[in-house]
């Protein structure tokens, strides 16, 4: 029996495709909004859900943008790191 894993869409959150190999993501189209974007391996999306639904207290994950948070899921699914980790810094202002 073949491992497969599930990757979904990084725009719509709802398009998914399996694979037979373990990826942080890849650069699909999307089956169900039709863009031609990351599609992010499943237990990233699932640790990007979790925090999500309840956001980490000490650490401002409501201040990050989506692609910023789904990498900070990813790291932390896919390599040692922790929230500790990272800091999140201001952003400069645009004049």
């Amino acid at each position: 029996m073949t491992r497969t894993v599930t990757y979904r869409c990084s725009e719509c959150l709802e398009g998914a495709v399996t694979r037979s190999f373990d990826t942080a993501h890849l650069m699909a189209r999307c089956p169900a909004c039709g863009s031609f974007t990351r599609l992010i391996n499943g237990a990233v999306i699932e640790q990007y859900e979790a925090y999500e639904a309840e956001p980490p207290e000490a650490f401002e994950w409501n201040r990050l943008d989506r692609l910023e948070k789904l990498l900070v899921a990813e790291r932390i699914t896919r390599t040692d790191r922790t929230l500790a980790d990272f800091s999140i810094e201001e952003r400069g202002s645009s004049e």
